[in-house]
């Protein structure tokens, strides 16, 4: 059994405590998670946490938590200027750490974290729940596999609008001292780049498309106030994949008219094609080099990784992701997970800041970087 604690009780802790309740549905259970604890500021988000039996500890200060010996293992989801310090107090207090993207405002943070978690000892994997949806498993698959040939182009990306509107008020994740200088690639690009990292394809040249829409948007008192972080991220990638120079395209976006919350990704070869994307989610499209152009649609049910009670002919949803990714993260955390794909490490952390230094480079000096990962 791993005891679970929650460090902010917001929107992913209650998802957190939703999966944990769920854990029966798994035909294969890696570990009995149990939770514990919950730590958070807010009395109403601590509220919220009474429907719980199982935890024992509701408490304003995340160290009462850690100094707890009823806990484990420790979820962290607090803005990106909290990380640095909470990650390192989590590991310093001999629990393993499961946490939000992305592991720091900047390259220099994350690189204190992944050394802390190297240093410790303790298991340490970040939250990115969109490759564990089953079309993107099978996307995964099939490049691993080879059967598409030699891949000739990569598109991927994280679409939503919810900054479409202009007189949503400011938060966090808009303001560069709070969310960091990459502004909407530390908020999102590491779910976009952790399956091309996990194929080990290796980006040599960036040149970045940064857009800041909106700069000013209205405080809690509706005074206009800077927007400074970036609403829109493009990188144009030469990639390394199979030895080959290849082009990839990553988007991150948070003003894409029309989008709630698209993730995806198109991959591209000599001998075939697949594309996957949560606007659909039951559909994944394959394309094989033949006589006649053709793409297939093939409509996908309930296949997962770790296999659930749900019937396969049922659609699969976040929630189902963010299960999956906890079984991936104790099945690896208890030396289980085998062959199936695994949740991001720290280095893949340090990895998308330092392709986030790159874009921020290349947009502000309007050029072609270099990279040497």
């Amino acid at each position: 059994m791993t005891r679970i604690g929650i460090i902010g009780g917001g929107l992913m802790g209650k998802e957190v405590a939703s999966a944990l309740a769920r854990w029966c549905a798994l035909e294969i259970q890696p570990d009995q998670p149990t939770l514990t604890a919950v730590a958070d500021v807010s009395d109403a988000a601590r509220a919220w946490f009474d429907r719980i039996p199982s935890i024992a500890l509701k408490t304003a200060d995340y160290r009462e938590l850690l100094a707890s010996k009823d806990v484990d293992a420790v979820y962290v989801a607090v803005p990106h200027d909290l990380h640095e310090q909470i990650y390192l107090d989590v590991l310093k207090a001999g629990k393993d750490l499961f946490a939000e993207k992305p592991f720091g405002m900047d390259l220099k943070q994350a690189m204190n974290v992944a050394l802390s978690a190297r240093t410790s000892g303790r298991f340490v994997r970040c939250s990115s729940e969109f490759p564990f949806y089953p079309g993107a498993q099978r996307v995964f698959q099939a490049v691993k596999s080879g059967q598409l040939g030699r891949i000739i182009e990569v598109r991927a990306g994280f679409w939503h609008s919810s900054d479409l509107d202009p007189s949503k008020p400011i938060n966090w994740k808009r303001q560069k001292a709070r969310c960091g200088e990459a502004g909407v690639m530390n908020d999102l690009g590491l779910h976009v780049w952790h399956i091309p990292m996990r194929l080990g394809w290796k980006p040599v040249r960036v040149h970045a498309q940064l857009n800041n829409i909106f700069p000013q948007r209205p405080d809690a008192s509706g005074q206009l106030v800077p927007c400074d972080t970036d609403d829109n991220a493009i990188w144009n990638v030469d990639a390394l994949i199979g030895g080959h120079e290849t082009p990839m395209r990553i988007e991150v976006k948070r003003i894409a008219p029309g989008e709630t919350n698209t993730w995806f990704i198109e991959v591209y070869g000599t001998e075939g094609s697949i594309r996957y994307s949560t606007k659909d989610p039951k559909t994944l499209w394959t394309f094989r080099r033949e006589k006649e152009q053709m793409w297939q649609r093939i409509d996908l049910g309930h296949q997962t990784q770790f296999p659930v009670v749900t019937g396969p002919i049922f659609e699969f949803g976040f929630p189902d992701a963010f299960l999956q990714m906890w079984a991936a993260f104790l099945a690896e955390r208890a030396g289980t997970l085998g062959d199936r794909f695994g949740c991001a490490t720290p280095d893949e952390c340090v990895l998308a800041h330092r392709l986030n230094e790159a874009a921020l480079e290349s947009s502000s000096t309007k050029s072609v970087v270099q990279l040497d990962l």
